[in-house]
């Protein structure tokens, strides 16, 4: 792994205790607040009892430092070469970053290295002016918690106006979408890219429409992790809250929750992983998979 969000937590409090040591009035009292608030609770047993007790020698009996100086922790050439690559992603320019210290580093990888199977061709063009544009007014909404006003075109392809609350996004990676989480409104969702104006309204403004409570629903499936289905399905689903235990050698049961208005599009993405995954429960979402298979075999689809 290039980056360890879990093992990297221990390296960043010691190095920020290391540089608080040299302080020289720090209280041993706030080298242990650093503890709580850059690493996990329990490492308050383990991290500083060990700097003291010399077992990591790093600090002096008096809780000085044995370094000269501050420890740095710059990024690895093969570090900047990951970020580099993802920073080429049309999806990350969406937020506006940029990574000028990576000007003259060589992408690890780009777009022409894979090829990305099982997804639509006809995603958001995350790359065009206006959707970019519309994605930061969505987001300074979300981070201000304002209501919005947008014209849209419905599925009809008839132009509706909308006031809501964007609270969050949604990224569909099989359908390359981009989708606005709301509320205060009798729709739960917005496809970003169906939006064709949207502004921002006053802060004291209210909406009247009373917003629905979102009901979530759990489906439980088994995986048989055959052609690599349970990594895929782990991906495919990485955004829901799930629980997953190994049954047996190569079979796993996995809990996932989701929102009531999602099902239908729960019930499309559950077979497209096709006999490699079986639904056990609830029954009611078993039955929705009998029908949709119906109306397939119906279809003459196979």
């Amino acid at each position: 792994m290039l980056f360890s969000e879990l093992y990297s937590a221990y390296y960043n409090t010691v190095a920020a205790i290391i540089s608080a040591a040299f302080s020289p009035d720090v209280s041993e009292k706030e080298l242990m607040g650093y503890i709580r608030e850059e690493a996990f609770s329990e490492s308050v047993l383990t991290i500083l009892p060990s700097l003291k007790s010399g077992k990591w020698p790093l600090l002096n009996d008096d809780l000085t430092p044995k370094l000269s100086n501050a420890p740095s922790m710059p990024l690895t050439n093969l570090q900047k070469k990951w970020l580099k690559a993802i920073s080429l992603d049309p999806r990350v320019k969406l937020f506006g970053v940029d990574f000028p210290e990576l000007s003259d580093t060589e992408p690890l990888f780009t777009s022409e290295d894979y090829r990305i199977y099982d997804r639509y061709a006809d995603g958001d063009p995350f790359e065009d002016e206006g959707y970019i544009k519309h994605f930061r007014m969505m987001l300074y909404a979300i981070k201000n918690k304002r209501a919005v006003k947008v014209s849209m075109l419905n599925k009809r392809g008839k132009r509706v106006c909308v006031k809501f609350i964007p609270t969050g996004f949604e990224y569909s990676e099989k359908d390359d979408k981009i989708r606005i989480v709301a509320t205060g409104c009798k729709y739960r969702h917005f496809n970003l890219a169906r939006i064709k104006s949207c502004s921002c309204l006053g802060e004291d403004y209210h909406l009247e429409v009373v917003p629905k409570e979102d009901i979530k629903k759990e489906v439980t499936l088994i995986i048989t992790d055959e052609r690599n289905a349970l990594e895929r399905v782990m991906l495919h689903f990485a955004h829901l809250e799930k629980q997953a235990e190994k049954i047996d050698e190569n079979r796993y049961l996995l809990r996932m929750k989701y929102y009531e208005g999602d099902e239908t599009e729960m019930v499309i993405r559950v077979l497209s992983f096709g006999p490699n995954v079986q639904v056990t429960a609830p029954e009611d979402f078993k039955a929705l998979i009998k029908q949709r298979l119906t109306m397939q075999k119906s279809c003459g689809l196979r």
